[in-house]
């Protein structure tokens, strides 16, 4: 069969259970009858069977999932109810008391609590690095002791980067990467050697701020714990959730030119704005890791973030005098959102750990929407004049 790209592949993926309907068919059932006592036996013991019980799978939600894999160049993928039930499954249904992680500084601050607050009690120790430094990673494993090396790139919320070839390339623990950033269009780590990438579908890959769901690709020997895992932990996607993931996959790779197009003009234009301080996209050669993204990232993809000159009362003032822009937390939607991550995303956080994670007073996260760019770019641009 002819190899064809990410584009075509999410138009197709996802099919297997539509039968004759082009759109995603809800199969709305909790659970189905078995033909006989031998069958459900068997249908009992296949934890991947789609019509046995909703919190084995569903005809839906293998749809929704495979249409992932295909387009991460996995083997397998399982669906969750929200991105952190994605993560917290991979840790505690691949991790035991005893074992060691090496995280990314640089995280989504409930990933970060789940590592900080919830592996300590059960015995997991997590040590965290610089995401950005290759030489911290390696140096923080210990041999025989550390089962995963989880991050997260670009990072939540300043972008940063983890360099995907030296990451896959580490030598013992099993490697995770959170791509919510960075959809299977942007990038795909499998290719470099991770063992699983994990999403927020939340975000881009549904699209539509109408679905909440995580999912988890990678081979079919570490899937095969984590749904192992997954029926125990229970938190299993919705059909309602997955129909709207697939639907949103079919638009991705459109609504990602349009977004990183619109990302690209407005950080453009916020460089050199009196009123900003620094701006931070993988698409611009002052990046400090634009290289990389080059040669990593297929699109530098919808987000730009941005420091304030004037601290937390610029953003304030930024918010409430932009028009189109919306202050909300989510992103990949087609709506532009504003993002305050020490006050909303990352308030869980302390001071110093805000401190190391980059985040300061001022800083703003911007989701770029499916608006026209120099609409956004206009309005932008005269809310940042009037801050005083």
């Amino acid at each position: 069969m002819t190899e064809r790209q990410p584009q075509t592949r999410a138009i197709r993926a996802g099919r297997v259970n539509n039968d004759t309907a082009l759109a995603p068919v809800v199969w709305a059932s909790s659970t189905f009858i078995a033909g006989g006592v031998e069958e459900a036996h068997k249908f009992a013991q296949d934890i991947t069977m789609p019509k046995f019980y909703g919190r084995h799978s569903n005809p839906t939600v293998s749809d929704f999932q495979s249409a992932v894999a295909d387009l991460e160049g996995a083997e397998a993928a399982r669906a969750f109810s929200s991105g952190m039930g994605a993560v917290s499954a991979i840790i505690l249904g691949l991790c035991s008391s005893g074992d060691h992680i090496v995280a990314q500084s640089q995280l989504y601050s409930h990933t970060q609590l789940l590592f900080q607050a919830v592996c300590p009690r059960f015995g997991i120790d997590v040590t965290f690095v610089d995401g950005t430094d290759p030489d911290a990673w390696e140096a923080a494993v210990i041999p025989g002791k550390t089962a995963l090396c989880f991050a997260e790139t670009p990072a939540n919320p300043k972008l940063a980067l983890v360099d995907l070839e030296r990451f896959g390339a580490i030598k013992g623990p099993m490697t995770v990467v959170d791509g919510t950033f960075a959809p299977p269009i942007v990038q795909r780590p499998l290719e470099y050697g991770v063992d699983l990438v994990v999403h927020s579908a939340t975000k881009a890959i549904a699209g539509h701020n109408d679905a909440i769901l995580g999912v988890v690709s990678g081979s079919e020997e570490l899937l095969a714990w984590i749904r192992g895992f997954a029926i125990l932990h229970g938190a299993v996607a919705s059909p309602y959730d997955a129909a709207n993931g697939l639907r949103g996959i079919r638009t991705l790779a459109v609504r990602l030119e349009q977004q990183t197009k619109a990302a690209g003009q407005l950080a453009e234009a916020l460089e050199g704005h009196p009123a900003i301080e620094r701006v931070f996209y993988p698409g611009l050669p002052s990046h400090p890791q634009f290289e990389l993204a080059q040669r990593q990232m297929d699109l530098p993809g919808g987000l730009v973030s941005f420091d304030l000159a004037g601290g937390r009362d610029a953003g304030r003032q930024l918010v409430e005098r932009i028009e189109l822009a919306q202050l909300a937390t989510s992103l990949g939607g087609p709506e532009t959102l504003l993002t305050h991550p020490a006050s909303t995303t990352h308030v869980g956080l302390l001071p110093k750990e805000l401190e190391a994670a980059g985040i300061g007073e001022g800083t703003v996260r911007m989701s770029c929407g499916l608006e026209h760019p120099d609409d956004l770019e206009a309005d932008l641009r005269q809310a940042l004049d009037s801050i005083s």
